[in-house]
């Protein structure tokens, strides 16, 4: 495998992502707890860690569509939900975001209109014909939405996502329930993007094989970030041979440490 990590060197310039002290609270649990990180531009940064960890509710809160956080998060420049952001972010749910009874080419049509009221029918269409293109579905472009499998519609949702050219592409396990072969062609779309266009991806996953494939990685465990770093480094730090080993080493660190904290007091 493309070892990704060494493939890139952190890019020069402000990060698309900040965080400080970044906390969400829902009702009496605390499901962020004071998180700080950065994801670098122009690469592909692995949000890894087991479910209800909270990767999603940290996704929410960079897009812009979680309630009731605090601390400080700035997106491209900008505090997280700004206005500004909508056109520069692209966010993939982890449920596809499509009309059933519209086909790929309705949804893709529809959605540019709203996305892109601006621009003249013609480019609208070149947009279109670019992301079916880029999602390899011309040939499913008059299917009914419905009627595609699981894979294909993730990637109607994923084109949508890349309709006008986004700088952040913000995706919530866009590979769960996906065969292996459709899942590398996935991963090898997203490296092309970000190194062709220069577009910053947020990827989330719990699939630590996944981890070898991203330029840089946040590690999370129970509302928090167990480490924020390239896979080579990560493995180096721990003596691990895998992303997995070196997870499961700082999860049994961070409990030791909980551990000790306990009985200290």
């Amino acid at each position: 495998m493309m070892n990704y990590a060494s493939a890139r060197s952190d890019p020069p310039g402000d990060p698309a992502v900040r965080a400080e002290d970044l906390t969400v609270v829902r009702g009496p649990r605390t499901v962020l707890r004071g998180l700080g990180f950065t994801v670098p531009r122009g690469q592909i940064t692995g949000l890894l860690g087991p479910s209800g960890c909270g990767k999603s509710t940290l996704i929410r809160s960079i897009v812009g569509t979680q309630a009731k956080v605090t601390g400080t998060l700035e997106v491209l420049g900008r505090p997280a939900g700004h206005p500004t952001l909508r056109t520069r972010i692209g966010y993939v749910t982890q449920a596809p975001s499509v009309y059933d009874d519209l086909t790929v080419r309705q949804n893709l049509d529809y959605f540019t209109a709203i996305l892109t009221p601006n621009r003249s029918s013609a480019h609208r269409r070149q947009d279109v014909d670019r992301v079916l293109a880029d999602v390899d579905l011309t040939s499913h472009a008059d299917a009914l939405a419905g009627n595609l499998s699981g894979g294909q519609r993730s990637r109607v949702s994923l084109a949508v996502a890349l309709l006008g050219t986004p700088e952040l592409l913000v995706l919530d396990e866009p590979t769960v329930g996906l065969d292996p072969v459709l899942r590398r062609d996935l991963w090898n779309l997203f490296h092309s993007i970000a190194a062709d266009r220069g577009t910053t991806f947020l990827i989330s996953s719990h699939v630590m094989d996944e981890a070898e494939r991203c330029h840089r990685l946040l590690l999370m465990r129970e509302g928090e970030i167990l480490a924020d770093d390239s896979p080579d480094a990560l493995r180096t730090r721990t003596g691990a041979d895998t992303v997995e080993a070196a997870f499961l080493h700082l999860v049994d660190q961070a409990t030791t440490a909980a551990r000790e904290k306990e009985t200290t007091r």
